[in-house]
């Protein structure tokens, strides 16, 4: 008997060969129970202190198959005969919708699932679940994580957490770099090869058509290196989080020529969103096709019967935990009017004087096919009753837009040049929120009606009449409903997170309620991570309000809080369930309250009307009838 240093473990020498001045010997390992050539240099005398562990490692491999062998006996880890390994070895104890989520993702072959448990359910960790199954199976090694922007660090970190797994966070600015890196070493050149676990940001790889100010061979060369390049990679598990973005409103959309890349770069393929269907066909029928084109070949192949082989769905109020008892508490929303009393009879009269330019605008803007500057017609009546600094603060960068284009008739051309990019990517619109489209439209110089800028100066003239006379009924309102909630809930220093779609609104927001002694933080999509984290600290430690945009929301873990007010109510229905599921989550001691605030006999109604078509169409084609989850309970 010898130690066999190469396969580390005790052996039996059989037979000793020498030719050539080389002694080779036959020899029995146990553990294997198999005969293989060493040489004898590999082999030691088996020593008193070999012995012990030799013999521990073959104690924790007995014990080891043990284990597997009493799980294949049938135990609570098997379903439907399917061993499931991950949830044995991660550093989570998966909740019992987690475990059924990877047991259907690893029931068959085709491993091509939309994951779409509500809001705060952990649908990173069942990614995460499935993928560790996967690599334990032997059938996967490269896996390809693509996020927005702001929720790349978080997923770093979970995976590290959770599972021990090293993923490389890959932002736009790291992949020119990467690949002068890859370029000088043997990786083929591309970044994606030096990296076998990847995190990229969903915008910095989308390819894209045209560039202002760029040549067609610079735009070929970013596509090859951020998309081409990517989706060649050789993944084996690609993972696509937010995925309701990649369905975009035409198949010509950059994001959703992305999705199509990735679905076909992998044979495993993971869409995390817990609102893929944001009300429209059309972009669902997209994201569905990215999964199975074959099942989904046209609009008229959705349906809730067809889509549900491919979804993996808990919603929030059947999830329960390890005892069976309910994870949420109840959710309760409502619909507040808000309406203008005889002293915001100049904010009344603003409205009804940007609703005639809106008017006036829109029909030439559309008989002229501008339809961009349509839509900023249209968002300039939203702007009047989100807050009248909003709208005077847009009337003065359009004012702007529109006498520099006067002024210096050679940036006409630039405006129209710059205007057709904006419609280029106007297929992009229903994806973008409020602030998103206001920075993108104003930025064209074009008007939609002769001597605009006169038009735009009244307005103006207006709105600052109507700041400078006191404040708005909406944040008068606003302040009622924070007393009013202060009082039932018995609560001094009750938190309530705010949302609105503008910026501006924001900013006057905050003035508005800190001169009422009310400790305010903001959050937007122009922050960093750091300063996120900072202000999320600040309203978790002494803030009482947080005013976020849509933007700032992402990735948020509010738990601490359990009052919403949706200052603004988005064309998106499924952007107020994600508002609201940022304090809905596993962890909430709380009933849940959401207030939506409408404005009477404004664009609000009208917005409030798309909305419940939209969920209507939602409950058709999913079979999820969200309107009391995020309207009205009642």
């Amino acid at each position: 008997w010898q130690y066999n240093t190469i396969h580390n473990s005790a052996c039996k020498v059989i037979e000793e060969q020498t030719l050539w001045g080389q002694t080779v010997c036959r020899v029995w390992l146990p553990n294997q129970d198999a005969v293989v050539r060493v040489p004898r240099s590999a082999l030691r005398p088996l020593s008193a202190d070999l012995q012990p562990d030799v013999e521990a490692g073959r104690i924790t491999y007995v014990a080891a198959a043990a284990k597997v062998a009493e799980v294949l006996e049938g135990s609570a880890s098997v379903t439907d005969g399917h061993v499931l390994l991950a949830p044995m070895e991660s550093n989570v104890i998966p909740l019992p919708h987690q475990i059924h989520a990877l047991s259907r993702a690893i029931s068959g072959d085709r491993v091509r699932y939309l994951l779409a448990d509500e809001v705060g359910l952990g649908k990173t960790i069942e990614a995460g679940l499935v993928m560790r199954e996967l690599k334990l199976r032997g059938l996967v090694r490269r896996t390809l994580v693509v996020a927005p922007k702001g929720i790349g660090t978080q997923w770093v970190a979970e995976m590290q957490t959770h599972f021990n797994e090293h993923f490389q966070l890959v932002l736009g600015d790291d992949i020119s770099t990467l690949q002068r890196l890859a370029q000088g070493s043997d990786h083929r050149g591309t970044p994606w090869s030096m990296f076998d676990q990847v995190i990229v940001s969903l915008d910095s790889v989308k390819p894209m058509d045209r560039r202002r100010g760029w040549s067609a061979e610079r735009v070929a060369e970013y596509n090859r290196s951020r998309f081409e390049d990517l989706i060649t990679a050789g993944w084996d598990l690609v993972v696509v989080d937010e995925a309701h973005r990649l369905g975009g409103s035409t198949d010509q959309v950059a994001r959703y020529k992305l999705g199509r890349g990735l679905a076909e770069a992998a044979p495993y393929v993971l869409l995390l969103s817990a609102t893929p269907h944001q009300g429209k066909t059309d972009a669902f029928h997209r994201l569905m096709s990215l999964l199975d084109d074959d099942t989904f070949p046209d609009m008229d192949s959705v349906s809730r019967d067809r889509v549900a082989p491919y979804i993996i769905r808990t919603e929030k109020r059947k999830a329960i935990n390890a005892n069976g008892k309910p994870l949420f508490k109840p959710r309760r929303t409502q619909m507040a009017q808000v309406a203008w009393e005889t002293r915001h009879h100049l904010q009344q009269l603003l409205y009804e004087a940007v609703t005639d330019y809106v008017r006036e605008g829109y029909n030439q803007a559309l008989r002229e096919k501008k339809r961009h500057i349509g839509f900023l017609m249209i968002l300039m009546q939203r702007l009047v009753v989100s807050s009248t600094r909003a709208i005077r603060t847009t009337l003065e960068r359009r004012l702007a837009a529109l006498k520099e284009s006067e002024q210096q008739a050679s940036l006409r051309l630039a405006g129209l040049e710059n205007d057709s990019e904006i419609s280029d990517g106007f297929d992009e619109l229903y994806d973008m929120d409020g602030q998103e489209l206001l920075d993108e439209l104003l930025k064209s110089h074009v008007s939609a009606l002769q001597s605009e800028s006169s038009h735009v100066e009244t307005l103006l003239d207006a709105a600052r009449r109507s700041e400078q006379a006191g404040p708005d009924a909406k944040a008068e309102a606003l302040i009622e409903w924070i007393y009013k909630l202060q009082a039932e809930e018995n609560e001094s220093d009750l938190k309530v997170l705010i949302f609105t779609e503008f910026v501006p609104t924001q900013e006057m927001l905050q003035e508005f309620l800190e001169a009422r002694g009310i400790s305010v933080v903001t959050l937007n999509g122009s922050m960093d991570m750091d300063e996120r984290k900072r202000a999320h600290d600040a309203f978790r430690d002494w803030a009482r309000v947080l005013v976020s945009t849509d933007a700032g929301g992402e990735g948020l873990n509010l738990q601490f809080c359990h009052i919403v007010i949706n200052y603004d109510i988005p064309w998106n229905p499924m952007r107020l369930e994600q508002r609201i599921g940022r304090v809905d989550r596993i962890g909430q001691p709380k009933t849940v309250q959401a207030i939506n605030f409408v404005f009477e006999d404004s664009v609000e109604f009208r917005v409030r009307e798309v909305l419940e078509q939209k969920l209507s169409v939602i409950f058709d084609e999913f079979g999820i009838d969200k309107t009391g989850d995020v309207l009205d309970s009642a």
